[in-house]
């Protein structure tokens, strides 16, 4: 039940927050704006102010912004309809909502520095067999000062060291506290195969420890909490578009790389067991993720119509609206198609009807006759 509670809060403030950047900017260059909702369905409460119904509907879920002449089948010319403002104009209303994801989630990171972002503490948890660490005679609990002298603070910083101190054949210089001792160690790292968040395998120099798992809470003053809020968010949406690409290119399996509002709700409902600041990190995440989403190049999507923006502007006059309706109703089927394979997908992932197909499977194969 607080999976579902969760994942309807933020998904609703989500979606009203890209709604809302709609409405702020479709007011702004004189597009009447007929209605706001919080919800779908059924109007059940609201108020009128400046010509908008600000309305509570029905289905709690999300929420829309309906403008004078969004259509372009229903417009007739009118100056305060969307399809009659200049093509500029129309671009920024649709952009908006993604910019306004996009910045709110700029502004959750920025929080989340300030008040405390859970950060892994420098401390070994676990020294791997056969590597490195072990060889030199690390051990659990040895806390890492420095390496190649380079002040290490935070588990983070001992990934980032390890892979840009390592050049060739030289030893890294790893400094560490054992109890009351000081103690320094030349470690040669192994080069070894791992598998990246894509799923793709990589090379890359290993030491052979492990984090304890200590979560300390980091806290920035404002202003570098603004810096690094932002260079998280440049970071993330760099991996983000670099998923999609090899999704794209085949990259990365669909099945096991995708997840859809079945899983992101599982992994709010995780978050919000953890604590709060958790559940913002995840909120900041999914509203990257849908400014990200929005922006692509896909009819039904905000970035299908700047696509169609862009034919427009470069013919000089827009595409028929049967020809708009032809692509946007056949992209809907295959978003609907994505939609329910990636949603099937999540159930078996994290469902108990999932689970219990899975086992059913396993006692399949096990019941299998030997050929």
């Amino acid at each position: 039940m607080l999976t579902l509670i969760v994942a309807l809060i933020v998904f609703s403030v989500l979606i009203l927050i890209h709604e809302a950047g709609h409405l702020v900017v479709a007011k702004r260059i004189g597009v009447d704006v007929e209605a706001f909702s919080l919800g779908f369905g059924k109007r059940l409460f609201g108020i009128k102010i400046g010509g908008t119904d600000y309305r509570v509907s029905l289905l709690p879920f999300g929420g829309y912004v309906k403008m004078a002449g969004e259509d372009p089948s229903e417009a007739s010319g009118l100056e305060g309809e969307l399809s009659s403002k200049p093509i500029g104009h129309r671009f920024w209303v649709v952009a908006a909502g993604a910019i306004t994801n996009y910045i709110f989630a700029f502004i959750l990171f920025s929080i989340i520095f300030m008040i405390g972002v859970p950060t892994l503490s420098n401390k070994v948890g676990q020294v791997l067999q056969g590597y490195p660490a072990e060889e030199v005679g690390m051990e659990v609990g040895d806390e890492i000062l420095s390496v190649n002298g380079r002040t290490i603070r935070y588990w983070e910083d001992i990934v980032d060291a390890i892979k840009n101190e390592s050049k060739g054949e030289d030893a890294l210089n790893i400094e560490i506290m054992r109890g009351e001792k000081t103690i320094d160690f030349r470690v040669q790292p192994k080069i070894s195969t791992v598998t990246n968040i894509f799923g793709q395998t990589i090379s890359r120099p290993m030491v052979g420890i492990a984090p304890q798992n200590e979560i300390l809470s980091v806290k920035y003053n404002p202003l570098r909490a603004i810096y690094l809020g932002g260079k998280r968010l440049l970071v993330l949406t760099g991996l983000t578009y670099k998923g999609l690409w090899l999704l794209l290119t085949g990259g990365m399996p669909v099945s096991t790389s995708v997840s859809g509002p079945i899983g992101i709700a599982n992994l709010m409902g995780q978050a919000a067991r953890l604590g709060f600041v958790p559940l913002l990190i995840i909120t900041a995440h999914v509203s990257m993720a849908l400014a990200v989403f929005n922006l692509l190049p896909f009819p039904v999507l905000d970035g299908g119509h700047i696509l169609f923006l862009s034919m427009e502007k470069l013919r000089g006059r827009p595409l028929s609206i049967k020809i708009q309706e032809i692509i946007t109703q056949g992209a809907l089927i295959l978003l609907i198609l994505f939609a329910l394979f990636v949603s099937w997908q999540d159930v078996l992932k994290f469902t108990p009807l999932g689970k219990k197909i899975g086992n059913n499977r396993v006692q399949d194969v096990a019941q299998e006759p030997e050929k």
